[in-house]
């Protein structure tokens, strides 16, 4: 756009040299617009501007329309999103003497528009190199099981180290992930089996604790049940006790009533029989008594519990 208009410009004088004023005034404007709006410059929401002029620093462009000088002036644009850069995947030798590769990617954004261009060359190479630098140190002080464990505490070390060094880079590092640890294919071959032995061991010991469990859950049921027997069998006994209990105190209640009864209604009619039956089985064996004539009514009376009639002779 600026060298068409420096075109028009220069179009315009020739026209004023050869008399063709007016149309020389047309084509000069028409330069002058065209070099006019070839200045301006649009910044996104998501950019800054950094405006030169001759090669130095003049002030920084939020976003929005701006202009700046054609030739003289010269604007850079620099994204402050966050953006990721990929970590290569490197080599490490960890604390036990063992190769695993490592690989990563770090998180960050510009926080200082001015720094990250004035600071540093490539603030994003700069940055890749770093973290490889920074995940050999911290990794190397590690043995691999750790290292592959401890992944999260890998991550906080590695970005305070990024977040301290490219703080003069006008750089603030968001996270870092460790994306992967691979060690060497036999030694993940026997770390495997050492895996899968030590998860076979776990699931033999729940598997025995499990099957101790259902046998003390056997043995407490069936110890629940005998004592169910037990008292059953118990409170059965006590129960026929008891109703024996009643049934021997109602018998005796019934005999003391029996006893009292015969005490009062029944000894003297006894005495009474037993007196009839004694003189019903003398008479029956003509048996022969001296006694007093006088005492006959009262010995067969008190014998016989009867008074007898005593007959009188009729005297012709």
């Amino acid at each position: 756009m600026l060298i068409i208009g420096l075109i028009a410009i220069i179009a315009a004088i020739v026209m004023f040299v050869i008399g063709l004023n007016w149309l020389g005034i047309i084509i000069a404007a028409v330069g002058a617009a065209i070099i006019l709006f070839s200045g301006f410059r649009v910044v996104r929401p998501i950019e800054r501007g950094v405006i030169e002029r001759f090669g130095k620093y003049l002030r920084t462009k939020d976003s929005g329309l701006t202009w700046i000088i054609p030739s003289f002036e010269k604007m850079y644009r620099v994204n402050i999103t966050e953006q990721m850069v990929d970590v290569p995947p490197q080599m490490v030798i960890t604390k036990d003497k063992l190769n695993a590769q490592v690989d990563a990617v770090v998180y960050y954004k510009i926080k200082d528009v001015k720094a990250s261009i004035y600071n540093v060359d490539d603030h994003r190479k700069q940055l890749t190199s770093l973290a490889r630098t920074t995940l050999r140190a911290v990794i190397g002080n590690m043995t691999l099981t750790d290292a592959n464990e401890k992944r999260s505490d890998i991550n906080e070390k590695v970005e305070l180290v990024l977040d301290k060094e490219t703080n003069s880079y006008g750089v603030e590092v968001l996270r870092v992930e460790i994306q992967k640890i691979e060690p060497p294919a036999d030694v993940q071959e026997s770390m495997n089996k050492v895996v899968k032995a030590e998860q076979e061991k776990i699931a033999a010991r729940d598997t025995a604790t499990a099957t101790e469990t259902k046998a003390d859950g056997e043995k407490r049921a069936e110890i629940k049940k005998a004592e169910g027997v037990r008292m059953g069998l118990i409170l059965s006994a006590e129960g026929k006790s008891e109703a024996i209990k009643k049934v021997a105190e109602a018998d005796a209640a019934r005999i003391k009533i029996v006893n009292e009864s015969a005490q009062k209604y029944f000894v003297g009619n006894a005495q009474i029989l037993r007196k009839l039956e004694a003189t019903e089985e003398s008479l029956k064996r003509n048996a022969k008594f001296l006694v007093d004539t006088n005492k006959v009514q009262t010995i067969v009376t008190d014998a016989s519990g009867v008074t007898p009639v005593i007959k009188k002779e009729i005297k012709t």
